[in-house]
């Protein structure tokens, strides 16, 4: 029970806090073109603390449900009375103005991860790992064939089974379908080949496992301030690519399957938070890449939906009409919880 209520209290605060930096870009942006912010409010249901500066005309509060948060912009929401003369309403600022304060959420997002990846390269503490090439024992599981066979950490598995290996998917390409069956092993230690080892892979579920780990390297070492920054734009980049193929082929495939619910994230955060901070930082990264990439879909009810508006404005020289914009939105946010809803169910009941 412990366990779950961690989870879900380390689940709920990373996001808040992503979500919190995501609001905060629209309400900077707002502000710096001089738009009124009438609230900034971390949480929803009714309000536990509230603060309003002397002079400022915003609300800053803390609700009972300290979960996401929001920026209410004056102007924004149709059903309001548009002053055409009050210049701090949203609808009377420039068209530049407005499409960077939707944009401001999703960049500081990026911006975001981009502080943290640099962060962790120049500490020297980025924590993605790869299998080392060639195929180097990490660590021999104790009582396991490999074991029983006298395999040691630090040796190389140069051929299983008559094929050469050159890393751990080859080395389970061989080993996997050989469960009970005696397979030569070819192993190479301190640079020199031993006699060929007959070893017999156990069987687990199936497949032939003979019990040993990659030696895992550091996928990015001593990078230094140069190198930090130059990663910090190529990474969230090359992710934003490849969650942008992963969309594509979801679609492709008409299927949601790849799509990860809180159910499913709260795992991978709490998993990283007790992994130590810098994987809690990567996981926080990869999070804030991926709320920015999501926020700037062209969807309804996304920043990105905001956007296709205000592009449609930019060529036609005409704004849309604000009734039919709000029943797009809010056909968005009944498709988006929908979406949610399927995901968190198949999360939670397989």
């Amino acid at each position: 029970m412990d366990n779950v209520l961690f989870k879900v209290l380390i689940t709920v605060a990373a996001l808040s806090v992503l979500i919190i930096i995501h609001e905060g870009g629209h309400y900077l942006a707002a502000r710096a073109f001089g738009m009124r912010v009438l609230k900034y409010s971390i949480g929803f249901g009714p309000t536990l603390f509230r603060y309003q500066p002397k002079g400022s005309p915003t609300v800053f509060q803390v609700a009972v449900i300290p979960f996401l948060a929001y920026v209410q912009i004056a102007g924004m929401n149709p059903n309001e009375e548009v002053d055409p003369d009050d210049p701090e309403l949203y609808p009377n600022k420039s068209l530049f103005a407005r499409v960077t304060t939707i944009a401001a959420g999703p960049i500081a997002n990026y911006l975001t991860a981009s502080a943290i990846v640099f962060g962790l390269g120049v500490t020297n503490t980025l924590p993605p790992m790869q299998p080392a090439e060639p195929m180097q024992v990490g660590h021999v599981v104790p009582d396991s064939p490999a074991a029983q066979a006298g395999l040691q950490e630090g040796d190389v598995i140069a051929m299983a089974n008559g094929k050469k290996i050159n890393d751990v998917s080859e080395l389970i390409e061989e080993t996997a379908p050989r469960a009970g069956e005696p397979t030569v092993y070819v192993i190479e230690r301190a640079g020199e080949a031993l006699p060929p080892i007959t070893i017999t892979p156990a069987d687990h579920g199936g497949r032939g496992q003979i019990g040993v780990g990659a030696k895992l390297i550091r996928l990015y070492e001593n990078l230094g301030a140069w190198d930090s920054a130059k990663l910090s734009i190529v990474l969230p980049y090359q992710m934003t690519m490849a969650q942008l193929n992963g969309l594509a082929d979801m679609v492709r495939r008409r299927s949601t399957e790849g799509i990860g619910g809180p159910v499913m994230m709260g795992k991978m955060v709490a998993e990283a938070a007790q992994a130590g901070a810098p994987a809690f930082l990567w996981i926080l990264m990869f999070i804030s890449v991926a709320l920015g990439m999501f926020n700037l879909l062209p969807m309804p009810a996304l920043d990105g939906g905001r956007l296709i508006f205000l592009g449609y404005e930019a060529i036609t020289r005409r704004r849309a009409n604000e009734r039919f914009e709000m029943a797009v939105h809010a056909f968005g946010i009944v498709f988006l919880l929908g979406v949610m809803i399927l995901v968190t169910y198949r999360d939670i009941f397989g």
